[in-house]
């Protein structure tokens, strides 16, 4: 008991020092945890205040630069309303009442320097402009080419709004450009009637070009102008592949006035911002990397993360190294004192180690080993006194077994029948030849079977009713079982099963293999006993001994725990045949299997 307070006191201070170490990891783990989710959730707070600006000032700027593109437009609609309205372009389209032919080309000449004029004005955003006269069916412009007179270029063009081409072939002389037809017809900029006079302006894409250059120089986007149908206007370092991919996008959805999302793109995330431009009819387009502008934010966030790894790393690998150095050197030692207190006293700790430990581990060693020593002296002792006692019962028993048996065979030779008494003479002799070699502790199930056969057969000739069925398999009757094991259970079915009735007289002994144990039962066919007295005397198998106690069956209990391990006993349930059923299970090693000598 001092020994078994003792290792639970260790035991015990052990189990703190593991829960303590247990503490320390989920400790640091505690500590990681918090710190890792605060950033994450401020990290993604970051970048959705970021994100929400970058739209808003993205936005911001694509409006501001509609509402320049949509000054200069304007700009150049007012000047062609106010144009049209020149004494020299209404003299134009006069009734062709020239002074003479000096002043006509005054006239002209006049009219072209103030358009010139108008353009040069307007450096950064060149526009072309246009005098037709329908009355005179003349035409002035600034252009680089000849201009003439087409009514039915006229008819086809003169709409009231901003259209992107006339209706003419694209040539590098001639490229595509934005047109706007002002007719001098008060209500009705869509009509053309026979003396109207038309001014015409022009500009080209690179006017628009200029400006989604000057954009993007003080932005971060990649902007464009887009129409459904009509082919882009990029800015000259605009990347093709990806406009062509976000001109696929435009294509499958419905542009609103004002839009704004996020899209994916060339496997990467782009802000698409769009402004719709009234006055031509088309949509400023702005596409911003978000992965770039904010790769900042996720360059540091990484570095973060790899910084938290490479802590966490370095806390793993002091983890590991305590546990190599200290936990598992004191988790071998709680095994060993588990395995201790268990009564395994033949468990011995090597020690790899070249610390405390060690010394921890061969004090545990030789500690084990007296022990070990100190309860095999004690088990022996108490082993001999057992045996002692058996020998002593055994004596006692014997004579008065053998007094009924001589009994039994002058009483026969008196009435002259000479084979019971040969019978009688027989099976007694056998019997008592196996009982008195007692200087082996155990013996074949095949020789315990003989003396137990030698035992009924005598029995059976003294009382007529008794009959025995022996049902072992050979495998089993090569096990090796304690001396005696089966005799005081058999002699019990027969003293108080059969022999208390007038009635029974069955003995059943059987025997079977299975999931490594052997089962060996032996039941009567008596009166039988009742549940109360059946669990007494299960439970009294595994009580120490007292003196109201049967010996002979605790005896063949213990000695069958003792051969065969804990696993191993001796139970008492109801027989099928309704007596009693004594069963013994032990557990079938590797090493029970002897090999059988030969008779």
């Amino acid at each position: 008991m001092m020994v078994g307070r003792g290792i639970g006191m260790i035991r015990r201070k052990l189990g703190f020092k593991m829960s303590l170490f247990a503490k320390i990891n989920w400790l640091i783990i505690i500590l990681f945890i918090p710190v890792i989710i605060f950033f994450t959730y401020s990290n993604k707070a970051s970048l959705a205040v970021i994100d929400k600006e970058l739209q808003a000032s993205n936005l911001k700027q694509l409006t501001y630069f509609s509402s320049q593109m949509e000054a200069r437009i304007n700009q150049t609609m007012d000047f062609v309303v106010t144009f049209s309205r020149d004494p020299n372009v209404r003299k134009f389209n006069g009734l062709n009442i020239w002074d003479d032919r000096y002043d006509r080309m005054q006239t002209k000449f006049v009219i072209q320097e103030k358009m010139m004029l108008q353009s040069g004005v307007m450096n950064i955003w060149p526009v072309e402009f246009t005098v037709y006269s329908q009355l005179n069916k003349e035409a002035i412009s600034n252009a680089d080419r000849m201009v003439q007179y087409e009514e039915q270029y006229l008819k086809r063009n003169v709409t009231g709004r901003w259209s992107y081409g006339d209706g003419e072939a694209v040539t590098p002389e001639k490229p595509a450009a934005f047109h706007w037809f002002y007719t001098d017809s008060f209500g009705e900029q869509d009509a053309l009637i026979g003396s109207n006079l038309v001014v015409q302006a022009s500009f080209y894409h690179e006017n628009i070009q200029n400006m989604l250059d000057a954009y993007k120089t003080g932005g971060q986007g990649d902007p464009l102008l887009y129409h459904n149908g009509n082919s882009p206007i990029l800015n000259r370092s605009a990347s093709e592949d990806l406009s062509s991919e976000l001109v696929r996008y435009l294509d499958g959805i419905e542009l609103e006035d004002t839009m704004q999302e996020v899209v994916e793109l060339e496997n990467k995330r782009y802000l698409i911002s769009s402004v719709k431009s009234f006055s031509l009819g088309w949509h400023l387009v702005d596409i911003v990397p978000l992965d770039q502008i904010l790769d900042p934010l996720s360059k540091n966030r990484n570095l973060f993360y790899l910084a938290m790894g490479l802590l966490f790393v370095v806390g793993l690998s002091a983890s590991v190294l305590l546990y190599r150095n200290v936990q598992r050197p004191i988790r071998k030692l709680i095994l060993g004192l588990q395995s201790v207190q268990k009564g395994d006293f033949s468990v011995r700790i090597e020690s790899n180690v070249n610390n405390e430990f060690a010394f921890l581990f061969y004090r545990f060693n030789d500690m084990s080993q007296q022990i070990q020593e100190l309860i095999d002296n004690v088990l022996n002792e108490k082993l001999r006194v057992r045996e002692a006692t058996l020998k002593q019962l055994q004596a006692q028993i014997n004579p008065h077994f053998l007094y009924n048996c001589i009994g039994y065979m002058i009483n026969m030779a008196e009435m002259k029948d000479e084979e019971a008494v040969v019978s009688m003479g027989h099976n007694l002799s056998a019997y008592y030849r196996y009982m008195t070699r007692l200087e082996r502790p155990t013996a074949f199930m095949s020789e315990e079977v003989g003396l137990i056969v030698n035992y009924l057969d005598i029995q059976k000739l003294r009382n007529v009713r008794i009959h025995y069925h022996i049902d072992i398999p050979a495998e089993m009757m090569k096990q090796q079982v304690p001396r005696l094991m089966l005799q005081p259970i058999v002699e019990n079915a027969v003293i108080h099963g059969v022999g208390k009735t007038f009635s029974s007289g069955e003995i059943r002994i059987t025997g079977q293999i299975e999931e490594g144990f052997c089962k060996l039962s032996v039941e009567d066919d008596g009166p039988g006993m009742t549940e109360e007295q059946l669990e007494m005397l299960n439970a009294s198998m595994s009580q120490p001994l007292r003196e109201d106690m049967g010996y002979g069956f605790w005896n063949t209990n213990q000695r069958i725990i003792h051969l065969f391990g804990g696993k191993s006993n001796l139970t008492f349930t109801k027989s099928e045949i309704g007596g009693v059923r004594a069963t013994i299970v032990w557990e079938l090693n590797a090493g029970d299997v002897q090999h059988h000598p030969s008779q």
